[in-house]
Formats: C-alpha cells, structure tokens, sequence
C-alpha cells in the first residue's frame, strides 16, 4: 500500500519508494536496457534512474508509462513493482502539462517578469571531451539555466525537458566548436540517423562530442573530429552510446 505521496522540486508527485530493485535488473538484463536508454526515455540523467531503482529516491508516479513501455511489460506490473496499487495512482493528482511548449510533467510552466513564458533547460555538470574522451561513470546536473520559452522554440520543437546543456573541451572539433562552448544536446535524436551530424556520445566508455558516420551497413561507426590534425577512427556500433545530438551552441566573445 501506499504510504506516503509528495511533491517533488519540479512540482511533480512522488511515491515513497518501495521498488523491487531485483526485478527492475532482471528485467533490464534480459532485454539488455540500460539506465541511459531509461533516462534519455524518461527526460532524467542516469544517476537519478540508478537512483529510482535502487530505492534510494521516490518514484515519480510521472514515469510509469515510460518504465512499462521500454521494459515492455503493462503499467500494472511497474506499479506492482514499486508498491502502488492502481486506485493509490488514481488518487495522486496529475501532473500539468503545457501545449504550448511541450513541457514534460515535472516541468512547470513558468513566467517571467514581461510575462512571458521561461522553461528551465538542465544544464550538465559535464565537461564533454572534443579530446580522447574521459571516463564518465554518472551524470551530475548544475542547477538548470533559465530561457524564454519563445527562444527556445525558435529553433527547436522539442520539448525543453529532452533538451540538455553541456561545456565542451579540447580543440579536437575546432574549428567548428571551441573550448567553453556551451552545445545544446537533443536526446530524442539518440539515433545514428543522419551520417556526419555531431553526436554527444559514449564512445568505450569516455564522453565526447563528435561527427559520427555508420560503415560497415551500420557495424561500426566512423568517429571523426573536425580538427584536421585528428585522424578519424572505427569502432564498434555497440561501443558507441549516442546520448543525442548537438543542434546548436553558444560561444563567448
């Protein structure tokens, strides 16, 4: 039975956790999801899903749908899963969510001092490589940075909680990208779908930013830095994890 409902930072409603941690990494094992795939699914970095699962943090009851359909199973068992009868979920209040913007149900819509609508974008703690690329075990989010949701949607019809901010480092995508820019990533392009677009990815493990081209009829990816210097590599398709892709950035004069 439920125990405990809250409100979450961002206003969404939270179940006191009481997961079946062991079946969630059966499950996942044995259609060979990982927690990546999970958090680019659900709008959320890897640590707060490992976090969701473990126990360690409440479950947002906003997730259900996401969790029952990339674990193929009905939402039922999910909620099963974490200790929540169907009429308890039916009793939680539910989460708003903005047309206008696309704004998930942990993200509410906001207004600025002109009235205007903002949406908060997170912004990751995460310098990605344009270098060889450092082992990167979680993600660690800043506090997120506030635009106008009109700005945003300028350039981009993809709901602001899918949209993430990172720095990059090293020269290795000069000059096409320079230190200290700040790439703006959409996960739900988490696809190798466009050959030569710039990818934020895993590649063995190490984060970087970089041109990603499918050879081989898609067993393997060309890795390609702009910078002349840099030879172009192969790797394996399964050593790459494409977290999304680099659609714009900004630079400091």
């Amino acid at each position: 039975m439920c125990e405990e409902y809250a409100q979450d930072g961002f206003g969404g409603t939270l179940h006191k956790p009481s997961v079946d941690t062991a079946w969630f990494k059966a499950r996942k094992r044995e259609l060979k999801v990982s927690d990546e795939r999970i958090a680019e699914t659900i709008g959320r970095d890897r640590t707060t899903v490992t976090k969701v699962i473990n126990g360690d943090v409440r479950f947002d009851l906003s997730y259900v749908d996401a969790f029952a359909a990339i674990l193929k199973v009905p939402t039922s068992e999910i909620l099963a899963r974490v200790g929540v009868t169907i009429d308890e979920k039916e009793a939680a209040p539910a989460m708003p969510v903005s047309p206008a913007v696309g704004l998930a149900a942990d993200q509410p819509v906001a207004r600025s001092i002109g009235a205007g609508e903002i949406v908060e974008i997170t912004r990751l703690d995460l310098s990605l490589p344009m270098g060889p690329g450092a082992t990167v075990d979680d993600y660690v989010e800043h506090e997120p940075l506030v635009f106008d949701a009109a700005y945003v949607r300028s350039f981009t019809r993809t709901p602001p909680y899918r949209l993430r901010l990172a720095a990059g480092a090293g020269d290795s995508m000069f000059p096409t990208l320079v230190p200290n820019d700040l790439v703006w990533i959409d996960t739900t392009q988490n696809q190798l779908l466009h050959a030569d677009r710039i990818y934020a990815a895993s590649i063995n493990g190490g984060a970087a930013i970089k041109r990603l081209r499918p050879v081989a009829g898609g067993a393997r990816i060309l890795v390609i830095s702009d910078n002349k210097m840099i030879e172009p590599y192969e790797v394996e398709a399964s050593e790459v994890v494409i977290w999304g892709r680099v659609i714009r950035f900004a630079r400091d004069l």
